[in-house]
């Protein structure tokens, strides 16, 4: 069976899915030569492709074709037996059809056969080809023979490996290959920032900040203004210089997923098990303790890169005394709050990223608002007029220049340019409220969803989501265009903390000061408010509630009553489960782990029937409310719940179409 084995790479260009794609014979060496090569690629953190299926039949898979072609550098592993399979043969015509079409990087490696014989096809390959010859002697048949000899002498005369008289060992030699696919990833990588101005300079002022020649422990802080470009900037430098560690870990969006009680203690245990490479690392006390750990960080020479840093415990966890790295290592720190710097970096190494230069400014909006247009002198002096307005901020000129792309005519121009008069001294998150103004009404209730629940969801469960809420999920691609939200490689919704915040100031401001009266709630403290006071209206859609830092909570038997419209419902606990025993008692339901209780004073008597999705983890009933009706119910969750047969009453409507998920924990 076909796989890759995948992790995190070089910067990929947005059509590229492989660093490598390996193309072998695998009778010859798969269980030797090209195994060993694949593993020392993964240590590397390199997503390479490699066909696992033992028997291949004559015609080459259009998988396979298709992971050549969205590869970014080939590795052709010459043996003995390579040209007596037609498969082979195909992939190398492939591969090299991709290096001049697309410029991909191929490296021959002659493993056990001189380059001579592959070149002039002698030896081994002449028997073969006369097997070759003798199948294929019709007139089109030969044209393929024709192609293929001519690929192995084309191949053969790239720059590569010749391993055929076994010089030194085959662990040096590999050794020596994956530094070379690195080097060529990495000029690659380099080359490949379409879509990011002003960077190289950037780029080279930090990696000087580092000190790269020196063995000492160096910390660097990126410190400027939320949509100013830190993460961009960071992650630029990571990927250039990743291959200079031994260990590298680019920990995302700290201030975020360091939220609950055990968010901190968890993106610590990612950052070891990254740099270790020990997935049983589960550490949940201030101090790590374990010396063992620390006399392995101690000899590793690693890259570490925490984005959005907004608290002092987390460096202090992250990378504080407790943590000692090895000699040459090197931390880099974004974060929009300089004083958490100053009792780790010293002042001469924290870099302040600061907005555009005018003519940076005018090509990054250009990029965004003309896209392969060419400004005209009009067009160009209303442009600069939005520059001096937006002042160089990355975030804002891509958003922006997203809005003025939909301007056809000077006209619509001038109009969309004294919109943006009536703002004049409005902070950025009133400049991005603008893409939002001008969004159709389906999009505008996309773009909230996301900002409300969605935004780090796997793109398939959030199209889902919106589905089921009755709005289309084209909405999605449109507000990629407008530069609103974004796909991650892995395929997750993502979205700007700033613009997520505009999202919700919209929510909020239906009415600042019953949270009943919006129509979504997501904020644990509102939602609380709500339940327990029971003022809930029937203005509310969509309700998403964390109980993860709920202690207790007392309901009465109806809190949704008056929520006749509520289409969503998700009651979740972020925290993950180390150990879970449970057991029901009354109305009382207790989470050992924890030491909560989540108490409803009576049993729950009603669910709104306008449900379309309903989500409740550790769900402390055994029945849903004999007098819900689910016929628009679409998808049902109860993870860790003790629902059971008696789920649904016989009086309840039979549901056509449902996805049900259940958790049963006796």
């Amino acid at each position: 069976m076909a796989s890759s084995s995948s992790s995190a790479a070089a910067i990929s260009s947005p059509r590229r899915k492989y660093d490598v794609f390996l193309s072998f014979r695998g009778e010859d060496t798969r269980n030797t030569f090209t195994s060993h090569l694949h593993a020392a690629l993964l240590r590397k953190k390199l997503h390479t492709y490699i066909d696992d299926k033992l028997e291949r039949g004559d015609e080459i898979r259009p998988a396979l074709l298709e992971a050549i072609e969205k590869s970014k550098l080939s590795v052709i592993i010459f043996t003995k037996s390579y040209a007596s399979s037609t498969w082979c043969l195909d992939e190398l015509v492939h591969i090299l059809g991709c290096k001049e079409r697309d410029g991909q990087f191929v490296i021959p490696v002659f493993y056990n056969i001189s380059p001579q014989d592959v070149r002039k096809q002698q030896g081994s390959y002449a028997d073969a080809f006369a097997k070759l010859e003798e199948r294929f002697k019709l007139e089109e048949g030969m044209d393929k023979v024709l192609k293929w000899r001519d690929a192995l002498q084309k191949a053969a005369n790239l720059s590569g490996y010749d391993y055929s008289n076994k010089a030194g060992t085959e662990a040096d030699s590999i050794e020596k290959l994956v530094q070379d696919i690195l080097n060529k990833l990495h000029c690659k990588s380099s080359s490949n920032l379409k879509g990011l101005v002003e960077i190289e300079t950037k780029v080279e002022q930090i990696e000087s900040l580092l000190c790269l020649d020196s063995s000492d422990v160096c910390i660097v802080g990126i410190w400027g203004m939320g949509g100013i470009g830190k993460t961009t900037l960071a992650d630029v430098v990571y990927h250039r210089l990743s291959s200079k560690f031994e260990a590298c870990c680019f920990l995302k969006n700290v201030r975020e997923n360091s939220e609950g009680k055990d968010g901190i203690y968890n993106l610590r245990n990612e950052l070891l098990r990254e740099i270790l490479d020990d997935k049983n690392i589960n550490i949940k006390t201030p101090s790590i303790g374990s010396e063992l750990i620390k006399g392995r960080l101690r000899h590793t020479k690693v890259l570490i890169v925490l984005d959005d840093v907004n608290d002092s415990r987390q460096l202090e966890l992250l990378v504080g005394d407790d943590l000692e790295f090895g000699v040459g290592s090197r931390i880099i720190i974004t974060t929009r709050d300089r004083s958490l710097l100053n009792e780790m970096v010293v002042d001469d190494k924290i870099y302040e990223v600061k907005g555009l230069k005018h003519d940076g400014a005018l090509q990054l909006f250009h990029l965004h608002a003309l896209k392969n247009k060419s400004p005209t002198t009009v067009y160009t002096e209303f442009s600069r007029k939005v520059i001096d307005y937006i002042r160089g901020i990355p975030l804002a000129l891509k958003t922006l220049g997203s809005l003025f792309h939909r301007c056809d005519t000077e006209e619509d121009w001038d109009e969309e340019l004294n919109r943006l008069k009536k703002f004049p001294s409005e902070k950025i998150q009133k400049v991005l409220r603008l893409s939002y103004d001008g969004l159709e009404e389906n999009e505008k209730e996309c773009f909230l969803d996301i900002a409300c629940f969605l935004k780090g969801a796997d793109v398939c469960y959030a199209k889902r989501i919106l589905d089921i809420r009755g709005f289309f999920v084209k909405g999605i691609q449109i507000l990629i265009d407008k530069s609103l939200i974004s796909i991650s490689e892995t395929n997750f919704l993502e979205m700007h903390d700033l613009l997520q915040e505009m999202g919700r100031t919209i929510v909020r401001e239906q009415c600042k000061e019953e949270p009943g009266k919006r129509n979504r709630l997501w904020a644990a403290d509102d939602v609380y408010q709500v339940l327990e006071n029971d003022t809930g209206t029937s203005t509310v859609q969509c309700i998403s509630f964390d109980t993860s830092n709920i202690t207790r909570l007392e309901l009465c038997g109806s809190p949704f009553k008056k929520m006749s419209n509520l289409r969503l419902l998700i009651i979740h606990n972020s925290r993950p489960r180390v150990e879970w025993r449970a057991k029901y008692i009354g109305f009382r339901f207790h989470g050992v782990a924890y030491n909560k209780t989540l108490e409803l004073s009576q049993d729950l008597r009603s669910l709104p029937n306008s449900l379309r999705y309903l989500y409740w983890q550790e769900y402390p009933f055994k029945s849903l409310p004999s007098n819900f009706s689910p016929q628009n119910l679409v998808e049902l969750r109860m993870p860790g719940s003790f629902v059971g047969a008696e789920l649904w009453s016989k009086n309840q409507v039979y549901i056509c179409f449902l996805f049900f998920f259940l958790c049963f924990f006796y």
